[in-house]
């Protein structure tokens, strides 16, 4: 069998290649159906069996090309699905025991698992706790909003499986985040929301990830709407709702949105600053200070987060995974160099290039960068295209925290009063 080889120059001293790989196992498999799930249907659209898994061969070529394309001290693998832990306990134990033999000397093996917590039991939880794992575990807030949208694939409740799982985890210790889809309905109630996940759910670290799905979301990539099916900003088209609407009926209001932001805000920082990592508020923070976003969605550029399916094949992201977007396999072309190739720092590039006039003359763009590519569903407000769709809401929610980040940035030394 060929073992691709990794191409990559050296750099300067000082400098590393970093990137990120979020990983799918088990491709699109998961044992519940969340209405709103944007990879489901990829079993369909990229022609894979309802049972996919990712085989010994790929998964060991995925931590060796992996690790070997990090020059850094530490390197952050990260499990995601459809729902990895279907692919078994097992599987996982090998994935430590790959790193453990493929890490350079010196260097930090971490792992991150996205889960809904439905197969973690009294086993994987030990597992999680022996390797350190940081678990993020999906949930919606309280259960009439959480079973809103997240139930079995026979319609049933999977709250309080959920909840059993944010018991276990947080009895053994381990650090979990509650990564929480912002959308159509919780977006009404921030504070009941907010309070929950870090009262109830027992978490300090939160991750509000808004549901923004175009109606085309299984035919057309990211990205690749036609103008002309674009609606204008501040229409009925361009909100939930309407029949004519650009998005699904969950997907969350814009202007809700902002919403929900101010109301998480106000409440963080009433009781919970410097206590609650949140992830849209920290990197807002940073970015303000002069420093680089935490997160991709509000950075300059994206491009460092690649997708890697169960059978070796690349894409530019993991909401990106569409033909159009596949970078190679990593059987043929080693992981390294897909992630650092031609065509990735194009993509990578075309979120600040790509902006509309509107975007480019905002107050709050060094904040923001346009939000997700996969977002800029709308035509600006001088009728060109590919606006984000949730721009009204995320105006709304800078415009409202701009004195509180200038005022923390004052007491932080940032700024002078």
């Amino acid at each position: 069998m060929r073992i691709p080889v990794l191409n990559l120059p050296p750099l300067p001293a000082g400098r590393h290649y970093r990137f990120h790989a979020m990983v799918k196992p088990g491709g699109a498999r998961c044992n519940i159906d969340c209405d709103y799930c944007f990879y489901l249907h990829k079993t369909e659209l990229l022609e894979h069996s309802q049972h996919s898994q990712m085989s010994e061969s790929t998964l060991e070529q995925h931590i060796r090309q992996y690790i070997e394309a990090q020059t850094g001290n530490e390197v952050v693998f990260s499990w995601q699905g459809g729902e990895p832990t279907l692919m078994g306990l097992p599987f996982f134990e090998r994935i430590v025991a790959l790193q453990a033999r493929y890490a350079k000397p010196g260097q930090r093996i971490a792992n991150d698992l996205q889960t809904n917590g439905i197969a973690l039991d009294d086993r994987w939880i030990a597992f999680l706790r022996q390797h350190d794992f940081h678990v993020g575990l999906s949930i919606d807030g309280p259960q009439a909003l959480h079973d809103a949208y997240r139930k079995t694939r026979s319609g049933k409740s999977t709250f309080e499986q959920v909840m059993a799982a944010a018991t276990r985890l947080r009895e053994a210790n381990i650090p979990f985040a509650a990564l929480c889809v912002v959308n159509r309905l919780n977006a009404l109630h921030p504070k009941e929301v907010y309070r929950f996940l870090v009262d109830e759910v027992g978490t300090w670290r939160v991750q509000f990830t808004p549901a923004v799905e175009p109606k085309l979301y299984r035919q057309t990539a990211p990205a690749k709407l036609a103008p002309g099916l674009m609606p204008d900003y501040g229409t009925a088209e361009a909100r939930p709702g309407h029949p004519l609407s650009i998005v699904t009926e969950w997907s969350v209001d814009p202007d809700d949105y902002g919403a929900f932001l101010i109301g998480v805000w106000e409440e963080w920082k009433r009781q919970d600053l410097g206590r609650v990592h949140v992830n849209l508020f920290e990197t807002l923070i940073a970015q303000a200070a002069g420093q680089p976003g935490q997160t991709c969605t509000q950075s300059e550029f994206c491009g460092k987060a690649v997708a890697v399916e169960h059978d070796g094949e690349v894409f530019s992201c993991d909401h990106f995974v569409y033909p159009e977007y596949r970078l190679g396999n990593l059987h043929q072309t080693h992981l390294g160099d897909l992630a650092f190739s031609v065509p990735q720092q194009t993509f990578g590039l075309a979120k600040r290039d790509t902006l509309p006039t509107q975007c480019r003359q905002c107050d709050y763009l060094r904040l923001c960068w346009g939000e997700c590519p996969k977002n800029r569903l709308i035509k600006s407000q001088e009728g060109e295209a590919g606006l984000n769709y949730l721009c009204s809401g995320l105006y709304r929610f800078y415009d409202h925290v701009g004195p509180d980040v200038v005022h923390l940035l004052t007491r932080m030394g940032y700024l002078q009063s």
